[in-house]
């Protein structure tokens, strides 16, 4: 699994309406994306959506300014850097990145986080590297 470089990527709404009337395996969905650093959307709800995302390495750091950030980590561990602490969210935690506060998401091995965020967000923010995603595709 590699990443790719300056990554824009087209939106696909093919899974879009049978995703919202359907149960959804996410295990399943996991094994679906190939690429670290690359949320795809599962579902969304009250202008909210659930993105999966593999990772593993290091994000730039950055925050959102108008929305919080969940990360519930279904498989592994994540570190994340915040200004004034380090938070490990292990296998079956959630923790809440408050809105404006910034933050670099670490992974030393793969890891599978279920974000749950407003349909706005931004993947990385007002910040841009290679690994920034400016439109999710649906799994």
């Amino acid at each position: 699994m590699t990443s790719i470089k300056n990554r824009s990527e087209d939106i696909d709404l093919s899974n879009k309406q049978s995703n919202m009337t359907q149960k959804i395996n996410l295990i399943e969905k996991f094994n679906l994306i190939s690429e670290y650093w690359s949320p795809r959307i599962i579902t969304e709800l009250n202008g909210q959506q659930i993105r999966l995302a593999k990772v593993k390495g290091e994000l730039i750091w950055h925050s959102h300014e108008r929305e919080d950030e969940m990360f519930y980590v279904l498989k592994g561990k994540i570190k994340l850097l915040l200004e004034d602490q380090e938070v490990i969210i292990n296998e079956g935690e959630v923790f809440v990145v408050p809105r404006g506060v910034k933050h670099k998401p670490i992974a030393e091995e793969e890891c599978w986080v279920v974000l749950f965020e407003p349909a706005e967000t931004k993947h990385t923010g007002d910040q841009f590297c290679e690994q920034t995603i400016t439109n999710f595709n649906w799994i």
